[in-house]
């Protein structure tokens, strides 16, 4: 007879909310594929492929998540982001 064990995980509010922000990255027709891909390296520490994905899907889809986590962490990479001429927000 097999036995099924249950576990209970509780995450405090706090916790699940702090993660769920996002950098959106937003389309412009001023910065080059070049600037954003080598600002998205700089700043996000994305790799090479990681950063030229998000600056084509910019491009096309009009805006990208290019950064998760908590507001404290987000909010001067995205200070930096709009420093080098890039529209971006944290929601």
């Amino acid at each position: 007879m097999a036995t099924i064990e249950k576990t209970k995980n509780e995450t405090s509010v706090l916790e699940a909310v702090g993660i769920n922000n996002e950098i959106i990255l937003f389309n412009d027709d001023v910065n080059t594929f070049d600037h954003v891909i080598e600002t998205l390296i700089d700043v996000c520490n994305h790799t090479s492929e990681q950063a030229e994905q998000c600056a084509i899907l910019v491009h096309y889809k009009g805006k990208c998540t290019v950064k998760t986590g908590s507001f404290e962490e987000l909010k001067p990479q995205c200070s930096q982001l709009l420093q080098a001429g890039l529209s971006a927000e944290i929601i």
